[in-house]
């Protein structure tokens, strides 16, 4: 299961694309007039046999293979979280030196104009 995200593989992904294409199409169908309407029992019938099709006949088996997979290590862990803080440490000094420059700007007061 090399290409799972959460868990799953890309068949759950792939149904739920087709259940998803099947409802916007029966919408879409539902709010034409006259014997269109009438298309959208093919539309759930066919995402019924996609769907039935990858259940049924899957491409890999549910077990896994018996070798272990590569595990990727971050060895530079501490590091990098050392240099995130530094950066946030910065940042958050500079934005609070700043903040003072800009809200502590002079507004001058505009003449009136006098007819």
């Amino acid at each position: 299961m090399a290409s799972s995200v959460l868990g799953v593989g890309t068949g759950v992904f792939l149904v739920a694309l087709v259940w998803v294409v099947a409802l916007l199409l029966g919408i879409i169908l539902l709010r034409a007039s006259g014997p269109a309407k009438l298309g959208v029992v093919p539309v759930f019938l066919l995402a019924l046999i996609i769907t039935l099709a990858l259940v049924f006949f899957p491409r890999s088996p549910e077990t896994p293979s018996p070798f272990k997979e590569m595990e990727i290590v971050d060895r530079f862990f501490i590091g990098r979280y050392v240099l995130l803080s530094v950066v946030s440490v910065v940042f958050l000094t500079v934005l609070f030196m700043l903040l003072p420059h800009h809200f502590l700007e002079p507004v001058y007061a505009k003449p009136l104009k006098r007819h």
